[in-house]
């Protein structure tokens, strides 16, 4: 008799290959013996536990004494055979051609799996016992025909002689059947490598160690893993080890690539949802999932008792989350859920705990992976280390970088090596460029925003400080904003020495930041929103081309500098300009006016001794410490929102405004201020006032006694 059963492929990407065989595996068995017991248990273990809807031939007798052409057919299309061999499977002729006709169509003897039911091998192999007695009759009957016989004979000794499964050797059925099914897995499923060849793997050991407690596989529960970091960083490369290592340990595994972009092409999570169940439900009923909805119910009703390995790459949205894994219930015990995701956050709403953040790889590991790429072994080739350490300068541990330039360079000489150095340490390579440039993009404008003002200009600075320049620039609470640009691996934080919080960003992140602001505007820095490089400053200042796109200047120098800039119009299109910081840049000729848009005003060593019309609605810092200013403005003005005021040693500052205009004043430091005669009565009413720094200023006999 025989079983036939298709095979479940795991379903690794829409276009997966469609498998090499009709049937995965043939099943020979003598019905008198095994049909109503074991090989009804080992069909039900089959179809629950692979996930696949057996072939079976019901038929209790054999029907004449020739094997039919369906079942040989179904020999031919066979990937794998099964034997059974029981007490009474030599008496069947029917039995005896199918054998031959296995042995005939699977040359590959590792094809083959006897299994030794409630028989001695060596019965088999030699023909005694119910063997012996099955031949004796076998040649009575076939007298005619001796050669049929000799190849019986033949083909059960040479399946005797092959590696197999005795039952003799099991405490019971259960157990035999659990290891047959598992060698039928091991056998007819091959083992996808989706991670390549594991030995080029560089820096990966050790989390997948982190991995591999996390997930617990010896544990019955259903558990939810998160894999997240920036782009680049080799999430999905560690998912796909960990997929190839621990897939076989399932009923159903499955890999969807790429849901980011699958389901913003599609529009839907249907394609997913249907590359998930299609396994199951098979190509006649997966066009039931037709709609999210649908899929979720199949999801549901399919999975709930099938221990499944699910990992879902790339996810960008809660709704990916909710829509294809939804929750625990959804899956049998032992399940293993793994995301791989650039926004932490999503782990958090989702409620996934164990979470594992990919790190950059060490100046060693960088070395190595470069070298595999560049060189095609593990170190680099005489007279290209140097180099080779300009190449991880530029990729700063990132995986893909290090791939990207090294296929590039691959069999070039040091010439072109040179070339693309240099044009890499001035704008990264595009494809490195353009995966960090898929989480920028997926942010909302007020996050693109608050990003492209902290690459430009806050990279390094106390998270505390950033934020409040933020607040002030944009009039929101910036905090919110922040915290989800880390939680999407644009931003990370550090502990500095003083144990506060400082903003840090990948240095490929930050050169893609100011990328995405040059292509706003190639050749002209004038309509770009943010300006901080001392010669796009230079230009736009020198050839008046400034724009209302202007939204922040922010230029820092080491050591104070006269630049002889035309300063005087500079300023005069730039109606949207929020955030004015000059530190050490001492201009020859002062501004006519500066704009009613500006938020924050930071200019040290300001080389005038008033300073410009300025309209105050919307100031809220003015920091100008080390300013030739004799006076800020006369008489009284109004500054609904000004908070701080710094003119810090300014020596020639003579007096200090009318302070009544100026209600949510906060802080005001005049230290050192060494001309300053009085500070003007006004301070008095300065309610908000929390801070005033008056040290060193010398000539200031007293205060106004409310102060």
């Amino acid at each position: 008799m025989a079983l036939s059963t298709q095979r479940a492929s795991a379903s690794l990407s829409a276009e997966s290959a469609p498998p090499r065989w009709k049937h995965d595996v043939f099943q020979s068995f003598r019905g008198a013996d095994t049909r109503r017991g074991f090989m009804s248990h080992l069909d039900h273990e089959l179809r629950d536990r692979q996930t696949i809807k057996p072939f079976k031939d019901d038929r209790d007798l054999e029907i004449g004494t020739t094997i039919s052409p369906e079942l040989l057919t179904a020999i031919e299309e066979s990937h794998l055979a099964i034997i059974v061999l029981s007490p009474n499977y030599a008496s069947s002729t029917w039995c005896l051609d199918e054998l031959s006709k296995i042995l005939e169509c699977m040359e590959d003897t590792n094809r083959i799996l006897p299994i030794f039911y409630d028989v001695d091998p060596s019965d088999v192999r030699n023909q005694k016992g119910s063997f012996a007695e099955a031949f004796t009759k076998h040649e009575e009957r076939f007298s005619e025909e001796a050669e049929k016989v000799k190849r019986w004979r033949a083909a059960l000794r040479e399946v005797a002689n092959l590696s197999g499964l005795d039952s003799k050797n099991y405490k019971s059925e259960a157990e035999l059947i659990k290891n047959i099914v598992k060698c039928v897995w091991t056998k007819v499923h091959p083992t996808f490598m989706l991670s390549g060849s594991p030995e080029n793997l560089v820096g990966i050991d050790f989390a997948v160690e982190q991995l591999r407690l996390q997930l617990a596989l010896e544990e019955n529960d259903v558990r939810f893993i998160g894999i997240w970091g920036m782009g680049g960083a080799g999430k999905t490369t560690l998912a796909k080890l960990v997929f190839d290592k621990i897939s076989r340990h399932f009923d159903l595994s499955s890999f969807l690539f790429d849901v980011r972009e699958v389901s913003a092409k599609d529009g839907t999570l249907v394609a997913l949802q249907r590359q998930l169940l299609f396994p199951i439900l098979k190509e006649e009923n997966i066009i039931q999932v037709w709609h999210e909805e649908r899929g979720i119910f199949f999801t549901k009703k399919c999975l709930w008792n099938k221990k499944v390995l699910l990992i879902l790459d790339d996810v960008d949205k809660l709704n990916q989350l909710e829509k294809l894994v939804g929750e625990k219930t959804w899956f049998g015990v032992g399940s293993r859920i793994i995301i791989t995701t650039r926004n932490e956050r999503l782990l958090v709403q989702h409620d996934i705990a164990r979470r594992h953040k990919v790190k950059d790889l060490n100046n060693r590991q960088a070395l190595k992976l470069f070298s595999q790429h560049a060189f095609k072994k593990n170190q680099p080739a005489e007279g290209f280390l140097e180099l080779s350490q300009r190449v991880l300068h530029c990729a700063k541990g990132l995986p893909l970088a290090l791939k990207t330039l090294g296929t590039l360079l691959y069999t070039r000489d040091q010439d072109a090596w040179n070339s693309v150095l240099h044009n890499v340490e001035k704008i990264p390579n595009p494809t490195v460029l353009d995966s960090l440039k898929v989480s920028y993009d997926g942010l909302e404008e007020r996050e693109k925003k608050i990003f492209l003002h902290v690459a430009c200009f806050h990279k390094g600075k106390d998270k505390e400080k950033i934020i409040e320049i933020l607040d002030s620039i944009w009039d929101i609470s910036s905090l919110i904003w922040m915290d989800i640009l880390i939680e999407k691996s644009l931003l990370t934080i550090k502990k500095n020495n003083l144990r506060s919080d400082t903003v840090e960003m990948h240095d490929l992140i930050q050169e893609m930041a100011w990328e995405i602001i040059r292509q706003e505007s190639v050749n002209e820095p004038g309509k770009w929103s943010c300006l901080w490089h001392t010669d796009n400053i230079s230009d736009v200042f020198m050839n008046n081309t400034g724009t209302s796109a202007i939204e922040a200047i922010v230029l820092r120098l080491p050591k104070s500098e006269v630049v002889h800039w035309n300063c005087t119009e500079a300023f005069s299109k730039m109606h949207k300009l929020r955030l004015l910081e000059f530190d050490n840049v001492i201009f020859s000729s002062g501004p006519k006016d500066l704009p009613n848009s500006l938020r924050i005003i930071c200019w040290s060593w300001y080389p005038f001794k008033s300073l410009p019309p300025i309209h105050p609605r919307f100031v809220v810092k003015l920091q100008m410490p080390h300013s030739k200013l004799v006076r800020l403005w006369d008489g009284a003005k109004d500054f609904p929102k000004l908070k701080y005021i710094d003119l810090s040693y300014s020596h020639e500052l003579a007096s200090t405004p009318d302070f009544t205009r100026l209600p949510v004043l906060e802080e005001l430091n005049l230290k050192s201020c060494t001309n300053l005669i009085e500070v003007h009565e006004s301070i008095a009413v300065l309610k908000r006032l929390k801070r005033l720094d008056l040290s060193d200023c010398k000539h200031i006999e007293s205060l106004p006694s409310e102060v």
